[in-house]
């Protein structure tokens, strides 16, 4: 088995900041070729300009546009002729207030965590297929990777979240359902359940919060927040041929913190 995703072809999105970042440049430093996705242009302007070289291209846009999605596909075959992983990791957290239905953020938060990663997987799917029957070369190999980032928010309720909640146990609920529809087509389709690990949400959360922090670190059994960084290697596997018999997984990167009954953690 091969960890290698050198020479192929990823797309990241939300890939100015936070974990999509990391993974994007992590993803550059393994030999793949790499379009940054992302809506904050001067960002992406800023990290690949300072990455200076051919394998990293970005594309600036609301993939909640069907067009949007379109154009970034068009893109990435003009840069690189290809796509052989997708990795959705955009996602928003917002607060909820169901009480409110005008200030709940339902809606937007299913618009931008499940429904623009379904039709971005969607279409992806079918360039990877059109590629595979372009090809001479008989294989039983995967044809393409897809990693989609959740939460461990999808199996714990939290007052304050509803709609961030709903929307990562959707997004499993389709990680498990695309990974059954394309396995056919020899299409993985996989999801990271992270816990406290240091995103773009989780620090502007945390800021100047020095005891949240504090009691955060203390209800996870590695006894730490993680850095973005530590989701990139889990990314790579699944994204390699390195997890060529694995689909349809949620894989937790949460230092233990769901293994936990929360009572427990309130006794001590």
């Amino acid at each position: 088995m091969s960890f290698s995703i050198e020479g192929k072809t990823a797309i990241v999105t939300g890939a100015a900041n936070g974990i999509g970042l990391a993974i994007a440049r992590h993803f550059i430093d393994q030999g793949a070729n790499v379009m940054f996705a992302d809506m904050d242009e001067d960002k992406l302007i800023m990290e690949c300009d300072s990455l200076d070289c051919p394998q990293a291209r970005y594309f600036n846009g609301d993939l909640r546009k069907k067009l949007t999605i379109a154009n970034l596909q068009s893109a990435t075959i003009d840069a690189f002729d290809r796509i052989d992983i997708l990795v959705n990791a955009s996602r928003q957290v917002l607060p909820s207030n169901p009480l409110e239905p005008k200030a709940d953020s339902f809606e937007a938060l299913f618009q931008q965590n499940v429904l623009a990663n379904l039709r971005l997987t969607q279409s992806v799917a079918k360039i990877m297929i059109q590629q595979a029957e372009g090809s001479d070369e008989i294989s039983n190999d995967c044809i393409g990777s897809v990693v989609n980032l959740s939460s461990i928010a999808s199996d714990r309720a939290h007052p304050d979240l509803l709609a961030y909640s709903v929307s990562c146990a959707a997004l499993n609920q389709m990680t498990r359902s695309l990974a059954v529809s394309l396995a056919p087509d020899r299409i993985r389709v996989n999801a990271i359940a992270i816990g406290s690990v240091m995103s773009a949400n989780l620090q502007s959360y945390l800021k100047d919060d020095d005891e949240l922090r504090d009691q955060m670190a203390e209800v996870t059994p590695l006894g730490r927040i993680a850095e973005a960084q530590e989701v990139t290697e889990v990314t790579q596997f699944l994204a390699a041929n390195s997890a060529s018999f694995v689909t349809g997984q949620i894989l937790t990167v949460d230092g233990g913190r769901t293994l936990i009954d929360p009572m427990d953690t309130a006794v001590h």
